[in-house]
């Protein structure tokens, strides 16, 4: 049996890049490239690509870049992408708690919810961090974004995401307290005309939790800070009124 998120996105590349919350592209790999002051020899690893907006437009801009992703229906739009940007990036399809990658990449991204934190269960988001550290240099850096679990206290998901989004509409939203999970049913119309109503499960991280998970793999700095549509900035400090959070990770010596 499928999960929710590999049904939506085998049917899901058009309409993702349509979206809203796609349209930040080029300003956030502004801000990638100040995090690795320019440096076109930076390797760099995103995981969880999609269509690969962020892969290629580092790629146009002189980085070597390597796109990961579960589904294949979104690496076929990326490849279909890359080629038209004119640009050759190597797209591979597996799985962000299966990657095969061992101290290769200076950078290791994850944004817009990239694999992480979409996982079933606490342990197989934990392991997409493994494996994202596991795939980074001795000094290596990981930049993502997450739900923050600040903001569901406050605010209304399922009114958020209805108002941010013309082409789904969620609906029975439960915000566990327990366990920080929002669950919820999603419809949405998929790239051939279908209708999907998908049952979803998201997990929402509060920093204290990030901080702990990342320290538990031996990253000794790290920063996190509010997480905005295209104005990614060290100067944002997170709130309640975030969405999301952006989480730069380092090791240092």
């Amino acid at each position: 049996m499928r999960h929710w998120y590999q049904e939506l996105f085998s049917n899901y590349a058009e309409k993702y890049e349509a979206e809203t919350f796609t349209q930040g592209t080029l300003k956030e790999v502004n801000f990638i490239e100040l995090e690795i002051n320019h440096d076109k020899n930076c390797k760099i690893l995103d995981v969880g690509c999609g269509t690969g907006r962020h892969a290629i437009e580092l790629k146009k801009r002189g980085y070597q870049v390597t796109g990961v992703d579960l589904s294949e229906k979104m690496l076929g739009k990326a490849r279909e992408n890359a080629k038209h940007a004119g640009v050759g990036i190597d797209f591979i399809q597996a799985d962000a708690r299966d990657l095969p990658f061992q101290e290769e990449f200076d950078l290791v991204m994850m944004i817009c919810e990239g694999a992480f934190p979409l996982m079933e269960t606490d342990e197989m988001n934990f392991q997409i961090l493994e494996n994202a550290s596991r795939a980074l240099k001795a000094r290596g850096k990981l930049i993502f974004t997450t739900l923050n679990g600040l903001f569901p206290l406050f605010h209304s998901v399922k009114d958020f995401i209805n108002s941010n989004s013309d082409s789904q509409t969620n609906r029975g939203n439960t915000f566990d307290l327990m366990t920080f999970r929002d669950q919820y049913q999603l419809d949405i119309e998929g790239d051939d005309g279908q209708k999907m109503t998908l049952d979803c499960n998201e997990r929402y991280y509060v920093p204290s939790e990030v901080r702990w998970l990342l320290k538990s793999l031996n990253f000794n700095r790290i920063d996190i800070y509010g997480c905005k549509l295209g104005e990614f900035s060290r100067n944002d400090p997170l709130s309640t009124e975030d969405y999301e959070m952006l989480v730069i990770a380092e090791y240092l010596d």
